[in-house]
């Protein structure tokens, strides 16, 4: 069971991170700090299936799931990435039920889905082909980035579409599909946001959020308002934070 799954299923918050550096060190190293899932950008980045599975052997052990972000509603991706051990995948700009109900297709077997069945390394090699075959469409997390308006103004069909484990708002895309690029607190923006949120909450789907500059309270504060699928910070953004903070000392001087 993956971390994941098992804590969206009791109501728990899912505090996560986000990767766009392909490098088997740094999954590494973020994967053994304590976040329950690390969403792997294939959308805006140079990683490939190949990377990920790098990615993946980096995280074994861990206990941090690993998800993967698509760069569409890519049935061959989908398989691909779920082969290499993704816990789930996010499929983004999802703008419709139609859509919502393509991207739960594509992450499931048979007769639930189109996922296509092999002796992948999530298998073991086949060792384990009837175990993880029997449990897969039970356990796999299937996310759907909500990040237009046009989504918002059907995030209820769309979150009434079965098999959806959580849905993310993407703020960015969000606020420039509204006209206001990079404007997140802007009024629109929040009760955009906030529409999803309330369409979540009646669906019983888990409401997520991607927090670009994240902070303890920031995470707090989303919790209160009721998201439970949170995505903290960028691994890029750690090292650049980091690296301002040393360079402080220049200050002055």
């Amino acid at each position: 069971m993956s971390r994941i799954k098992d804590k969206l299923r009791n109501k728990q918050l899912a505090l996560g991170t986000w990767l766009m550096i392909g490098n088997p060190a740094v999954a590494e190293i973020i994967a053994g700090e304590g976040f329950d899932f690390i969403s792997v950008d294939m959308e805006h980045t140079t990683i490939n299936v190949d990377t990920f599975y790098q990615l993946a052997l980096a995280a074994k052990g861990s206990g941090c799931d690993l998800l993967a972000r698509l760069p569409s509603c890519d049935l061959v991706l989908a398989k691909q990435v779920l082969d290499m051990g993704a816990a789930g995948i996010i499929v983004p700009s999802v703008n419709s039920p139609a859509e919502a109900a393509q991207s739960v297709a594509i992450a499931r077997f048979p007769p639930a889905g189109v996922r296509g069945a092999s002796l992948c390394r999530a298998t073991g090699f086949g060792s384990n082909f009837s175990g993880y075959y029997e449990g897969h469409n039970r356990e796999v997390v299937v996310v759907v980035m909500l990040e237009h308006i046009a989504a918002v103004r059907q995030a209820a069909a769309i979150l009434a579409t079965p098999g959806i484990d959580a849905a993310l708002i993407g703020p960015y895309d969000l606020s420039a599909s509204m006209g206001l690029p990079g404007q997140l607190d802007h009024p629109d923006v929040l009760a955009a946001q906030q529409q999803v949120l309330d369409a979540c909450l009646r669906q019983n789907v888990a409401a997520g959020i991607h927090l670009v500059q994240a902070d303890a309270g920031s995470v707090r504060k989303r919790m209160e308002q009721g998201f439970r699928f949170i995505a903290g910070g960028i691994d890029t953004l750690f090292i650049r934070e980091g690296c301002r903070q040393v360079l402080k000392a220049r200050e002055g001087n």
